[in-house]
């Protein structure tokens, strides 16, 4: 089922309506839908390399407007519509351990989530049902997944379609790197001021 899913994402580059199943895509992967959109923003970029850094900013604002309705689910509906998605993920035993991340590390939580291949979904609903500063939610989601989508449309502007499989065989390990070096550099500067 979800590789069926996941062709059914991709056809969408071929059709006029990439950008906008784009954003669609983006939104909902952000609140419940499995497939993440990067697999569509990959295709589109590549098909149209100078358009990159304008889909990465459509997934962007999909993604941000999808991960407050994943707040308000956590926020308001968790008993009923957001328990069901975290069950589905498999991670409802891990709910509370998510608790205690957003307890020790609040912005950087939904940040790195936001950045790495963890289910971003379970932060955003899981951000409303611990009821974390609502501001705070959105900066960092709008940083976290902007550095996501436009680190993906800047390697393929920059590289073209060569970088495709270079993206699809190390986008874990860059993105934990990428993420390493971010908490790095705002420890150093930290410290220096």
């Amino acid at each position: 089922m979800l590789r069926r899913l996941y062709d059914w994402v991709l056809h969408w580059a071929e059709t006029p309506y990439g950008a906008l199943a784009l954003f669609l895509l983006a939104l909902s992967e952000s609140s419940f839908f499995p497939i993440p959109p990067d697999v569509l923003l990959i295709v589109l970029s590549i098909g149209a390399p100078k358009k990159s850094f304008k889909f990465a900013l459509i997934c962007s604002v999909g993604s941000v407007i999808g991960g407050c309705i994943g707040y308000i689910i956590g926020w308001q509906f968790m008993s009923g519509i957001g328990e069901r998605i975290i069950a589905f993920y498999g991670l409802d035993q891990k709910f509370d351990y998510i608790r205690e991340l957003y307890r020790a590390y609040d912005a950087w939580a939904i940040g790195i989530a936001g950045f790495t291949p963890i289910p971003y979904k379970v932060f955003t609903i899981s951000a409303g049902a611990f009821n974390i500063n609502f501001w705070v939610f959105i900066v960092a989601s709008v940083v976290s997944r902007s550095a996501r989508f436009f680190l993906v449309g800047g390697l393929i502007y920059c590289f073209g379609p060569r970088i495709q499989s270079f993206i699809d065989n190390y986008f874990n390990l860059l993105a934990v790197a990428f993420t390493v070096f971010l908490i790095a550099g705002f420890v150093v500067l930290r410290y220096i001021f």
